[in-house]
């Protein structure tokens, strides 16, 4: 045998058969919901085709014609609400991460090692417990059934912190630092100009992780907000859900819950399409030459 054969590579099915099943695990919901999405809701609950494919009837273009004009279009005021907590959230928590992230990987303080101890302490703590101590918090500051409800507590994001100073130690060398401080570099000209554009993959990170969590954030906007016009997509399916739910006495909506399910998950798709280059663009930055 050659000094410089390569060894041959022995192929796991059953790393495959997971990874595929996996896949079909994930895909399924989202086939479910295309699905569902095209049925009007007698096709919904009676279609000879099963729940899981389409029915002679297509009634996509139905139901968003209905979705759009139902309550006078509340739907889009909805997505709206939504696209506001999920880039004021994460807009505002990821600076607030980067921040404290960079101070904690790069400042000795006293104190400091505490701190991130009571950081990670934080991270370990369900969110949804938290939300009735902050609901009274905000109720004696008047701020209930209002934006700044939703978005105020959102700002605090423990695990972005954990990343960001993790990322800030193991990818920016100290070596730049001292480039930077013998250049006459300041403390703000050296995070600016020479460590933030390293942080772009963690950044784009946080930020993405941040979104989807406000844009998924169903029981802290329940337990603030009470005026319909101010309820993100995901509260106001659920009254719609809860409403169809209610028997016949409640006005079926199920084809307009599927539909506007479906229509809510396009801006996060879109979202990480759209940033996903960033991480790939940022992957290589950060090493010394």
């Amino acid at each position: 045998m050659a000094a410089n054969a390569q060894p041959v590579r022995r192929r796991r099915p059953g790393s495959h058969l997971f990874l595929m099943l996996a896949v079909l695990y994930f895909a399924l919901p989202i086939w479910w919901l295309v699905v569902a999405s095209t049925k009007s809701n007698s096709a919904l609950f009676n279609s000879p085709h099963g729940s899981m494919w389409f029915s002679s009837e297509y009634s996509l273009w139905d139901n968003l014609a209905q979705l759009t004009s139902h309550s006078d279009g509340i739907f889009w005021r909805w997505m709206g609400n939504s696209l506001f907590y999920a880039i004021a959230s994460g807009v505002g928590a990821t600076t607030l991460a980067v921040l404290a992230g960079y101070g904690f990987a790069v400042y000795r303080f006293p104190g400091r090692n505490f701190a991130f101890s009571v950081l990670l302490g934080a991270v370990m703590v369900p969110a949804t417990a938290l939300v009735i101590p902050t609901f009274v918090l905000l109720a004696n500051a008047h701020l209930t059934d209002t934006v700044w409800a939703v978005v105020l507590p959102s700002l605090l994001n423990p695990v972005g912190v954990y990343l960001m100073r993790v990322y800030i130690q193991d990818s920016v060398p100290p070596e730049l630092f001292d480039a930077a401080r013998v250049d006459g570099a300041g403390e703000l000209t050296t995070f600016v100009r020479v460590v933030l554009p390293l942080l772009r993959p963690a950044i784009v990170t946080v930020l993405l992780l941040t979104m989807v969590a406000a844009w998924n954030n169903y029981f802290l906007p329940l337990a603030m907000l009470s005026n319909p016009k101010l309820l993100p997509v995901t509260v106001g399916l659920g009254s719609w859900q809860r409403l169809s739910s209610a028997g016949s006495g409640g006005e079926q909506l199920w084809n307009l819950v599927a539909t506007g399910a479906l229509v809510s998950i396009v801006p996060l798709a879109i979202a990480f399409l759209g940033l996903q280059r960033y991480w790939r663009g940022g992957l290589t930055l950060g090493g010394v030459k």
